[in-house]
């Protein structure tokens, strides 16, 4: 009788208490990651195939970048994001994803992130009909503390509250921003795995610009923009040249094996060579190393050749190596690659102390088949500026068609 009663309690204990619900991980989901008082969203797509294995997207408006390393461990997932040192985890819930975006190349940089199911980045703020922010602005970047002020270029375009576009400055674009606009204010946000980046904005009464640029952990820029359909920022050749009594480009470093490689080798005698100098955490140079990738695959027959200075975020050989070898693996790429140095821009500076100074990541160099400099090209303007890159890959196209020609 007594063990009647005991598991007719038992019964009751389990029948009363909710079944644990079974967390649909494939769909839509809209992630949040918290930073400097702000919720930065971003979009992605999870799927979990039958045979247990996930796979993921994020996704910037036309860009969708692929996450295929992705493990669930018991109720977590551990998400390598793409090419870069960094990861997300996240704890499993019920219809909610809470944890930790993490830089593990940088010291203490663990942001808290949550994900629900959702459609929409950004959640509807106001119920007025959103002023008119599509065109072309002429913007000032204003960093707080040194006053700092970077020009720059804002191209965006409306389909009612829905909006996208980016910010074209010296050193490239800011890539694919997606974001909402309601009365007179604009929000936009991107996330490549490596930048988290959100942009606000309100319209004042003199049909000008004023608003807030964070991106990340600390960084921080208010910004001011103006129409202005014939705004223009300066050449990308005309900022990083040659410093007085150097007559061309030289350098020596080490392969990927350790051998260290220069200009003089036979492989590039006789050929048009281009430099490229860029770093695998760089999401603007993985947009140019991908255009580089396809080009070299199409043309590596005609006498040119591309070899990849890599300045990585740590001043270790073996780091930088397994950063490089998983993004050619990545990309498939086959030109060369060489270890050159840090991210540090002073650093990079003085190991091509022919330059003025290595002002942006990435910077491509373009040599002809006589050893001679042709152009340095400062920044990358990628895919998602539109008709800027266009013209880019238009013109890369010609000039490098004269070369070869030659």
């Amino acid at each position: 009788m007594k063990n009647f009663y005991l598991l007719s309690i038992l019964f009751l204990i389990f029948a009363c208490s909710p079944e644990k619900q079974k967390v649909e991980l494939s769909g839509k989901w809209i992630a949040e990651i918290s930073m400097q008082g702000k919720t930065m969203p971003f979009e992605m797509q999870i799927q979990e195939e039958q045979d247990g294995s996930i796979k993921a997207e994020i996704i910037n408006g036309e860009e969708q970048i692929i996450l295929d390393e992705i493990q669930k461990r018991n109720d977590s997932l551990h998400i390598p994001l793409h090419i870069f040192d960094i990861t997300i985890d996240v704890k499993i819930g019920n219809n909610v994803l809470t944890g930790t975006y993490t830089k593990h190349y940088e010291e203490d940089y663990v942001l808290p992130i949550t994900f629900h199911k959702g459609d929409k980045r950004f959640k509807s703020f106001s119920d007025e009909e959103p002023a008119n922010f599509s065109g072309k602005w002429e913007v000032t970047f204003i960093e707080p503390k040194e006053q700092d002020t970077t020009e720059a270029v804002g191209i965006f375009e409306q389909n009612g509250k829905d909006i996208n576009g980016t910010f074209l400055t010296p050193l490239g674009d800011y890539r694919y921003l997606v974001g909402i606009a309601e009365g007179n204010q604009m929000k936009l946000s991107t996330f490549d795995g490596n930048h988290a980046f959100l942009f606000e904005a309100e319209l004042q009464s003199d049909n000008t610009l004023k608003g807030d640029f964070y991106s990340g952990k600390e960084w921080y820029e208010s910004w001011t923009a103006f129409r202005n359909e014939d705004a223009e920022l300066p050449h990308p050749d005309s900022l990083t040249y040659l410093k007085k009594g150097y007559d061309n480009i030289y350098f020596s470093f080490p392969n990927l094996d350790g051998e260290k490689v220069s200009l003089n080798e036979e492989k590039y005698q006789d050929k048009v060579v281009i430099v490229q100098i860029f770093g695998t955490w760089c999401p603007n140079c993985m947009d140019e190393t991908k255009f580089l990738t396809q080009w070299y695959d199409e043309n590596k027959d005609r006498g040119v050749e591309i070899i990849g200075l890599a300045y990585e975020a740590k001043d270790d050989f073996d780091y930088a190596k397994n950063r490089v070898e998983k993004m050619i693996k990545k990309y498939d790429v086959k030109y060369d690659f060489l270890i050159a140095g840090t991210n540090d821009k002073e650093e990079a500076s003085k190991t091509l102390p022919m330059l003025n100074r290595v002002i942006s990541f990435p910077t491509m160099i373009i040599i002809d088949k006589n050893g001679e400099l042709v152009s340095i090209h400062t920044g990358f303007n990628g895919p998602g500026t539109g008709k800027y890159y266009d013209e880019f890959v238009q013109n890369f196209n010609a000039k490098m068609d004269s070369l070869l020609n030659e």
